[in-house]
C-alpha cells in the first residue's frame, strides 16, 4: 500500500519563531511573534505583533530568548502552543539589567531645578 497523502497531524502543525517576553508563570512562557503586513489601501509595510502563551514543561526558556513554538491542543484557557526549542539564548537574563537597558534616558534622573525668574524691578519712588 502507498503511504498516506497527508502528513501526520503533529508534523503539519503551525510553527512560529518569536521572542520570550515573559517567563513569570510556572511552565508557561509568553512569546511575541512579529509579522509584517501591507496596509490594504496605502501599501505601507506595518509591523504586527501577536502574543502566544506557550507550554514550557522544563522551564528552559527565559526572557529575551528566541524560541520556536508549535500549535497544540488547548492546554488551558489561553495556552494553545508548546515550546519546541530555544533557537538562541538572550545575551543576559538579568531582569534588572533589562530594565536599565530599556529605560528612557533621563526618566529616572533627578528632576532639574527650576530656573530662577529675574527679580521684578523695584518701583521708582517719586
Amino acid at each position: 500500500m502507498n503511504a498516506p497523502a497527508t502528513p501526520p497531524a503533529r508534523l503539519s502543525r503551525k510553527q512560529f519563531v518569536g521572542t520570550v517576553v515573559s517567563d513569570a508563570m510556572t511552565k508557561t512562557i509568553v512569546v511575541e511573534v512579529e509579522r509584517r503586513v501591507a496596509h490594504p489601501k496605502y501599501g505601507k509595510i506595518l509591523r504586527r505583533e501577536t502574543r502566544l502563551y506557550a507550554h514550557d514543561e522544563r522551564g528552559e526558556a527565559k526572557r529575551g530568548d528566541l524560541v520556536e513554538v508549535a500549535s497544540t491542543r488547548p492546554l488551558s484557557r489561553l495556552k494553545r502552543w508548546r515550546l519546541l526549542r530555544v533557537v538562541r539564548r538572550a545575551a543576559t537574563h538579568d531582569v534588572a539589567g533589562l530594565a536599565e537597558a530599556t529605560a528612557v534616558p533621563g526618566a529616572l534622573a533627578e528632576p532639574r531645578a527650576k530656573k530662577k525668574e529675574p527679580a521684578a524691578p523695584a518701583p521708582a519712588e517719586a
